[in-house]
């Protein structure tokens, strides 16, 4: 449900075609909400059918010709009542702690040099949030929606914190592992 929300949010703040949407997905809300570039045409369809956006008029109409859309007041509105209604935290599903998991019952040959690399992933998007928040949010820069777009931005400087420090702890578990690689 919540793809619907985060195109209606970024047609918001900017009303886009659907490349342009799939770059910004690519570049800032794929951060915390990943769709394909099918998945952003589809839902713009559906969006548009239910009268909650539609296609800015052309100049010339012409075939193959990129549309750009805009947010509808029934999308505002949906958008709304979509962000004032309680929803319940999801409960965590990661496959690596799975498979952490099934380690202590099988042995866990392999999975250190994954926890490495889970490491170093995490570390480059620690790195690349932490650059984002010195470029973008300046100090001075407090407008109500900046520090709403930098909270998002902090969730994920202190998800990927949290990430990077767990995988440190677990690889230092690992190396006191009578059977680690």
């Amino acid at each position: 449900m919540s793809l619907p929300h985060a195109i209606l949010t970024a047609l918001l703040e900017k009303p886009s075609s659907g490349l342009e949407l799939t770059r910004r997905f690519d570049k800032s809300i794929g951060y915390f909400w990943s769709a394909t570039h099918q998945q952003i045409y589809r839902e713009l369809g559906r969006l548009e059918a239910e009268g909650l956006i539609r296609a800015l008029p052309t100049e010339q109409p012409a075939r193959g010709q990129k549309k750009s859309y805009e947010v509808l007041p029934a999308g505002r509105a949906e958008l709304a009542r979509w962000t004032a209604a309680a929803q319940d935290p999801k409960p965590l599903r990661d496959t690596l702690l799975l498979r952490l998991r099934a380690a202590a019952v099988v042995g866990t040959g392999g999975l250190e040099a994954d926890l490495r690399r889970h490491l170093e992933l995490h570390r480059r998007q620690l790195a690349e949030y932490q650059e984002i928040e010195t470029r973008d949010f300046p100090p001075d820069r407090d407008a109500p929606q900046d520090r709403l777009r930098h909270l998002v931005l902090r969730a994920g400087i202190d998800l990927e914190t949290f990430w990077t420090g767990w995988l440190a702890r677990a690889l230092a578990e690992f190396a006191e592992l009578p059977d680690a690689d």
